[in-house]
């Protein structure tokens, strides 16, 4: 295992840290392809369908729907999976096998454990650990012989799956079928993915299809081991965040002290002194000062993973926190400018993209973002985007 370099052998300011999100994400020097644009933020965040398709648009020109399409459901050069935090992400193909060790498999264990308990709980069986096997097995055989299937199919193919069970002890615990929790563990574990969705581009129900028949290069045989995967995985990270707080990395990857400490280890992180009195992490090939940028500003939507990726995030975010993000810590649309975060933005019911600045960016770059906003409307053509979760700008905008 490496050792991890002394503090103070570089300082990364602010500005530095913002050209480098600039070039690394794909907002200051665009993207050429989908599959560019998720590898420029590791993997991008798939909870809303549509924020999938407004990330990609922010950081490639002339992108069309059908160029996601594409990439999602035909020449799936990104899978959407279960991954960090629980999160659903849209991930590079071949960077599947490293995010399913490193990440997935710790959130399917821990899912298994939990509906382990409320199926004991429940009086559904003495021995969950065989049901549940039982049920991924009857699920995955489903999905072969049937292909593609939304929830309510697969239960329908799988008595099992109609199990009810309660959210607690209490008898007012509300009861619920638990296809979805199983249909969790399966994404996490990576039997399965979420398919075309049918419908509008901003569909949120998936159909379900096993893994090996929609994307077989995501699974790997062998899988990669744990460690490994785990300082693959943080190599990556740094290469697109960095620096990167210890707490940024341990949330952004949901992995435990040690797991963290060890992975920066092993990929030999050095440690630099950031503004604010704060240590950071990079490669050690990767210290060197990123060029000057020309001005640059981007619409992002919510839960972009840019305005997602570190914990610590006054260095880009500023006061701007109460308005663009929920009580929950999840972001809305942002205006960006030159690296951090400007003000939002939302829609009207018409369609029509709307603005609201938070600080005063100048002439020049607020007809910029006022030029992104049109082109956004035109590009959404009339169809209305509406998050997850919500923000007080972003409710204010789109009243």
């Amino acid at each position: 295992m490496g050792t991890l370099g002394p503090v103070g052998a570089s300082h990364i300011d602010v500005g530095e840290r913002q050209r480098r999100l600039g070039v690394r994400h794909a907002l200051a020097t665009p993207a050429r392809t989908v599959d560019d644009a998720a590898r420029s933020v590791l993997a991008l965040h798939g909870t809303d369908p549509a924020s999938v398709y407004l990330s990609a648009w922010a950081r490639i020109p002339g992108l069309t729907h059908a160029d996601v399409d594409d990439a999602l459901y035909e020449s799936r050069t990104v899978v959407k999976h279960m991954a960090m935090r629980r999160t659903v992400w849209v991930v590079p193909t071949d960077l599947m096998p490293v995010v399913q060790s490193a990440a997935s498999d710790l959130i399917a264990a821990a899912e298994r454990r939990r509906l382990a308990r409320d199926l004991q709980r429940c009086g559904v069986t003495d021995d969950p650990a065989r049901w549940m096997r039982k049920a991924e097995r009857a699920a995955v055989t489903a999905l072969e012989q049937n292909g593609p299937s939304l929830g309510r199919e697969l239960s329908d193919a799988v008595p099992m799956l109609r199990t009810k069970i309660t959210s607690g002890p209490s008898v007012k615990a509300p009861e619920f079928g638990v296809i979805t929790r199983v249909a969790t563990i399966l994404s996490a574990s990576g039997q399965v993915t979420r398919g075309r969705a049918g419908g509008t581009w901003r569909q949120r129900q998936p159909r379900w299809v096993r893994m090996a028949d929609w994307a077989p290069a995501a699974v790997a045989d062998p899988p990669v081991p744990a460690v490994k995967a785990r300082a693959d995985l943080v190599r990556s990270w740094l290469r697109a965040f960095g620096p990167g707080t210890f707490d940024d990395i341990k949330w952004w990857t949901g992995w435990t002290v040690a797991f963290t400490r060890t992975a920066l280890a092993d990929v030999g992180a050095v440690e630099v002194s950031l503004d604010g009195d704060l240590t950071g992490y990079l490669l050690p090939d990767d210290i060197e000062p990123t060029p000057a940028l020309d001005p640059w500003v981007a619409l992002l939507p919510s839960l972009d993973p840019t305005t997602m990726a570190w914990k610590d995030r006054h260095w880009y975010l500023g006061a701007h926190r109460p308005r663009l993000f929920d009580p929950y810590g999840n972001a809305g649309p942002t205006i960006w400018c030159d690296g951090r975060v400007v003000g939002g933005w939302g829609q009207r019911p018409d369609g029509e993209v709307v603005l609201e600045f938070l600080e005063d960016v100048g002439s020049v770059a607020r007809a910029a973002v006022e030029q992104q906003a049109a082109a956004l409307t035109t590009w959404l053509d009339g169809d209305q985007v509406k998050p997850s979760f919500p923000t007080p700008l972003q409710r204010e905008l789109s009243a």
